[in-house]
């Protein structure tokens, strides 16, 4: 399958030629497949900010190239723009950047700005609404009303009613309770399952991603550790460390349930993945 996003040996240097200098990707090859649900994981300063915000040309690379659908995004810089429409980023703490009076207006300044018609542009407000979970009578009300999660709810769906090809959530459950980071990513997972569309999601939270996605990118030092199912990454928790970060919860305690010798997998990263291990040996200690 072609990949609908790709770097080839992307490099992004802050600084050039000053003191302070510094390497934030370096020789980064990445491909993301349409449909795909990625995540790209890493410690601070690991440099997954910077790779995502060259995925729609907010940044133009030091070295190395961007392809989307095969093409160089900077074979014609008037040509960015329109793939921004179709390559969605959503920053960290999205809704800093909301400014107009009502939720409506805010979700609709995108299909706008795509010269689409007014009822095409409605239409795709109340859709954004719905899958991001926003009750149709919050439509009218001013966006600086709203709880920290729902303002949250309504920059995503600003970025999903331009229905992008591929949607990049930086950090999309940064600051939240654990209600409201729940409450987020099960609206991505809807969005996902219903639209098709690729989803790329960063963080640093192992939980959050082994609950989400299909494919895991570790990034270390500006470069790309790891790639590979979540159950191939999980497995690798000796390299994890050295890379700063931890395996899920539930992997380490599965981790140590194998290590007083439980015939089970280790690698098991999400509660039902457990539980599924674990209930035959429960029924064999307590026969139904």
């Amino acid at each position: 399958m072609t990949p609908i996003l790709k770097t080839e040996h992307l490099s992004y240097v802050y600084g050039a030629g000053t003191p302070f200098e510094r390497r934030a990707v370096d020789r980064v090859d990445l491909e993301v497949a349409p449909g795909e649900f990625l995540g790209v994981i890493g410690h601070t300063g690991s440099g997954k900010s910077t790779l995502v915000q060259h995925l729609n040309g907010l940044l133009r690379p030091t070295e190395g190239r961007v392809l989307f659908e095969g093409r160089d995004l900077w074979h014609d810089p008037k040509q960015i723009r329109r793939t921004r429409f179709r390559v969605g980023l959503v920053f960290q703490y999205p809704e800093y950047q909301l400014f107009e009076e009502t939720v409506a207006r805010d979700i609709a300044f995108g299909p706008k700005n795509m010269g689409l018609s007014e009822e095409e542009t409605a239409r795709r407000v109340k859709a954004a609404m719905q899958l991001v979970g926003l009750a149709p009578e919050t439509a009218d009300k001013s966006p600086f009303d709203l709880s920290g999660g729902q303002k949250r709810r309504v920059a995503i769906a600003g970025v999903i009613a331009m229905e992008p090809d591929v949607l990049i959530l930086d950090e999309p459950t940064a600051g939240l309770d654990p209600r409201g980071r729940e409450d987020i990513l099960g609206h991505i997972r809807a969005y996902h399952a219903e639209r098709g569309s690729a989803v790329i999601l960063v963080s640093h939270s192992m939980e959050e991603i082994a609950r989400s996605v299909r494919r895991i990118v570790v990034l270390s030092r500006a470069r790309v550790a790891m790639d590979g199912t979540p159950h191939e990454v999980f497995s690798r928790v000796a390299e994890l460390e050295q890379t700063g970060l931890s395996i899920p919860a539930v992997t380490q305690v599965m981790r140590r349930l194998r290590a007083l010798g439980l015939d089970i997998d280790p690698a098991t990263y999400t509660v039902r993945q457990a539980a599924a291990e674990l209930a035959p040996l429960i029924r064999r200690v307590r026969p139904c």
